[in-house]
């Protein structure tokens, strides 16, 4: 398998929200490739475009009518083409994001399922409820209170949906299907495409039979179908039979295990390049439920950071790794402050899991500091579903509608789709377009957007822009191992990569505050000042930190401040030792 990834720095196009050139509000493919020399001057080496394939667009094209066809919102097959050439010329490669745990009930597999085609009918999962009114399993929906199963009456059956209704859940199992899918694949490579993100793909395999699931709460039958029972057999076999092997390939893993993240992109298995997981994402959710808002437990997320890292490592498997993208509220907002320490937090957090073991993935907006939203005041303001069906959810459980608001302005993710603020006018929608925007602009684009921050070399953009270069440079960030460090510090998320070759050993320590106040490190934890000092399980001498490279920072002066053993709010550095 292609390992030229771990170089690499992957970029997420939300298309809707990110360049309108038409007028009607909405991002389209020409916009994409009117920001290519922004792009390219990031130094990003592939675009992850999510779904822009004709779709009723119920979950924002994530509910594909015809895999091979553009959807006119966002232009046509010519532009289509015209992006990927362009997009050649600056050695920029495309990934397309292929939804292919379900379909659109408006595709044309499913209405022939739904005129009684047994073929058809074998594409997805038709079954016999228990009786009348009552499902086939206890199965739940994974974004909406209620059942993964909808009543047909004139068929007198239900079809499984684990997303919305109107995305039928496709059956893997009939080998029909798997054929389709590996066409689809196949049309887009012989288009040009470098790669393809493929969404909740380890969902795609069910237990035989359908089982009901006796789990006691939460979510029932998320235990069967997670990681289901021939996921490894269904993606090698999509793998080896369209030649993608060599592209850049990534999985979203809903709810996923270590061991099976391992297994899926460990090359010698051919299945994929490296996965999502979103443990670390969770570690705001108070009593691991999204839609109840708790302050980060950061004791929680460094345990996962570290665990993923070293695991992933020692098992041979490959991290993508992030902190936004569209299904995400802003990570600054979240984690960080996006208030009196915006620059400083924004910039920490992109240096934490920049410098880690994995191909990094930057979000559109993230390199500039976007947040969440500051301008949302009621319910209509939000487009997507799925905030809608769990605002509803929120006052049936008893909440205000003040509350139920203030969560879902923390968890929605519209906070992540709202539109890419390229310039400081808000009357032009900060650049985005010149009609009326598909969901409305953040109210800060005047002070946070693209224009302000490209020429000022202590801007986010300016750092970001170093992050994607120190890993093209520093074999060790591409290929070291990583060793926590301070791994009990209430504050701190300190680390070091290491890479032994012929040449030698090199180092870097990466030391980042995740908090807004002060950071003391003892001399019994870390001492610059010439004594030997221990760090987690690693002893290390630091002479003089000045005999260390700083490589970056987010504060000027850092190097001064880090020697003293303190850390000022949301600081951040990485050294060459």
């Amino acid at each position: 398998m292609n390992t030229d990834f771990h170089k690499s720095t992957v970029y997420q196009i939300y298309p809707r929200s990110f360049q309108d050139t038409s007028g009607n509000g909405t991002g389209d493919l020409k916009g994409i490739t009117r920001k290519l020399d922004y792009l390219k001057g990031i130094g990003v080496d592939y675009l992850w475009i999510t779904p822009f394939f004709v779709s009723p667009q119920v979950d924002n094209g994530y509910d594909v009518a015809d895999y091979y066809r553009i959807d006119p919102l966002f232009g046509t097959m010519e532009d289509l083409e015209e992006l990927i050439a362009e997009a050649d010329r600056y050695e920029i490669g495309l990934m397309l994001d292929m939804v292919f745990n379900h379909t659109s009930d408006e595709h044309e597999w499913f209405q022939k399922a739904l005129a009684g085609e047994k073929k058809y009918m074998d594409f997805y999962y038709f079954r016999r409820g228990k009786g009348p009114g009552v499902p086939p399993n206890n199965w739940d929906n994974r974004v909406a209170p209620g059942s993964a199963w909808e009543y047909v009456p004139h068929l007198d059956l239900w079809y499984l949906h684990l997303y919305d209704r109107k995305q039928p859940d496709l059956n893997w199992e009939n080998p029909l299907v798997r054929e389709e899918l590996k066409k689809v694949v196949r049309f887009w490579v012989e288009k040009g495409v470098k790669g393809f993100r493929f969404d909740v793909v380890n969902l795609v395999s069910k237990p035989e039979g359908l089982p009901d699931d006796n789990a006691e709460e939460g979510m029932n039958g998320k235990q069967l179908y997670t990681d289901g029972p021939k996921i490894h057999e269904f993606l090698h076999e999509l793998t080896a039979d369209t030649g993608i092997a060599s592209l850049v390939t990534v999985g979203e893993m809903a709810s996923t295990g270590l061991s099976h993240c391992i297994r899926y992109s460990k090359p010698e298995n051919e299945e994929l390049s490296m996965t999502f997981s979103f443990h670390h994402l969770k570690t705001d959710y108070k009593d691991g439920k999204k839609w109840e808002v708790m302050p980060n437990d950061f004791m929680a997320l460094k345990k996962l950071l570290f665990t993923w890292q070293q695991e992933m490592k020692r098992g041979g498997g490959w991290n993508a790794l992030f902190w936004c993208n569209h299904d995400q509220p802003r990570i600054v907002s979240r984690y960080g402050d996006d208030g009196k320490y915006w620059k400083e937090s924004a910039k920490m957090l992109g240096l934490a899991i920049h410098m880690l073991r994995g191909t990094p993935y930057i979000y559109q907006g993230e390199e500039i500091g976007m947040t969440n939203v500051k301008n949302y005041d009621c319910i209509q303001d939000f487009n997507d579903t799925e905030t809608q069906d769990n605002y509803k959810a929120l006052l049936k459980q008893g909440k205000s509608p003040e509350e139920a608001l203030r969560i879902i302005c923390a968890r929605s993710r519209d906070n992540g789709r709202t539109p890419m603020q390229w310039t400081a006018d808000p009357k032009a929608n900060g650049g985005f377009t010149d009609g009326t925007p598909w969901l409305k602009c953040n109210s800060n684009v005047a002070d946070i957007n693209v224009e302000s921050q490209i020429n000022d070399p202590d801007s986010i953009y300016s750092f970001y822009k170093k992050l994607v270069s120190l890993r093209k440079e520093q074999e060790v960030i591409a290929e070291g191992d990583v060793i926590p460090c301070l791994e009990n510090h209430p504050q701190i998320f300190a680390y070091q990569r290491v890479l032994k070759n012929a040449e030698g050993e090199q180092k870097i320590l990466v030391i980042c505050n995740f908090t807004g106040k002060e950071a003391v490190i003892g001399k019994e934890e870390l001492n610059f000042a010439g004594e030997e000092a221990v760090i987690g399980k690693e002893e290390l001498n630091f002479a003089d930190i000045e005999d260390s490279r700083l490589l970056i920072s987010n504060y000027k002066d850092t190097s001064v401040q880090i020697r003293n053993g303190r850390l000022r709010p949301f600081e951040a550095a990485a050294y060459q030792i």
